[in-house]
This record gives C-alpha cells, structure tokens and sequence, in this order.
C-alpha cells in the first residue's frame, strides 16, 4: 500500500541531491526543474486510453448501424446516432480525469465531479489494497477519491501517488 502522512519522504528521496548538499547542490535550475516534475498533472495512463478507444467505436459503430441497416425508420436512425454520441461523450469524459497541482494547491476533475483543494486541506494520501484509485484524507474528516491515479495503472499508479504524497508534504504548513 502506498501510504505517506505530509513531512515524511514519500518517494525515497531525502531532497538531497547527489552531492548530498540537500538543494545547495543543485542550483536554482535543478530545484526549478525538480518542482516542475513533481507539479505535472496527474492522469490515468490505461484507462484513458481505452476510454478513447472506446469512444472512436461508439461513433463508427453508430454510423455503420445507420448507414447499414436496412428498413430501418429514421427515428431509429437518429437513436443509434443519439446513443453513440452519449457513449462517446461519457468516454471523452472519463479520458478527461485528472489532477492538477499548482503552489497553492490541487485541483481534482473526477469523473462527474471537479474540487479545487489547499494543501493544507489534504492530510493523507492513499493508495490501499483493494482500491481502484488514490484517496485524500481531508481535514475536514472527508475523503476525496483522485480517479486520475488508478491501480489499474500498475507500478506507475504507486508512483504517482507517491509523486502526490511528495507535494502536500512539500506544501504542508506542518511539514
């Protein structure tokens, strides 16, 4: 399970570079490069890509019904296209999952629901057994699902939720 609390090394690395000086070593360039890979957006690899497979199929499949079929009532017609184009634009939807951090924190596009979160909001950062996705503890006492960081992804999914426990630790005011 990929499980880190803010102020704890989530991703194995001590923020030392390899001269061991910590950021002094590295330059105000590396230190700019390193924030600017830890704050790329988050976004499934797998389930993105079947989604838009799945859309194309939808399209081409409604129109081969339509144009195929035959004695088929233009109401029909029209309700093969309708349903396509449902399918492809709940598919463009699921493509669309992610999870982009900024400084000032992350904002969070599920499935049918977008939030914008503080850093200061996120207390933990889960990815557990049996899990299909990362979930925020919240400050609050709620707990948000990131559908943009699934474990169908595999190893890459562990990862970026460490990638993600990294930047509320980063961002933490406790930390």
């Amino acid at each position: 399970m990929a499980r880190a609390r803010p102020g704890t090394p989530a991703d194995g690395h001590d923020g030392r570079g390899d001269d061991g000086r910590g950021d002094a070593g590295r330059g105000d360039d590396g230190r700019r490069q390193e924030r600017e890979r830890l704050h790329r957006p988050f976004a499934p690899r797998r389930a993105r890509a079947v989604a838009w497979v799945v859309a194309v199929l939808a399209v081409v499949g409604a129109l081969l019904l339509t144009v195929l079929v035959p004695d088929v009532a233009a109401g029909d017609r029209v309700g093969f296209l309708v349903v396509g184009a449902l399918v492809a634009a709940f598919m463009a939807r699921q493509a669309g999952v992610r999870a982009v951090p900024d400084e000032e924190g992350l904002a969070v596009r599920n499935l049918f629901l977008s939030r914008r979160l503080a850093w200061a909001e996120v207390v933990e950062v889960r990815l557990g057994d049996g899990q299909p996705w990362v979930q925020l503890d919240l400050s609050d006492g709620d707990v948000l699902a990131v559908m943009a960081v699934q474990r169908a992804d595999g190893a890459s999914a562990d990862a970026e939720a460490r990638r993600l426990a990294t930047l509320v630790a980063l961002h933490s005011p406790r930390g």
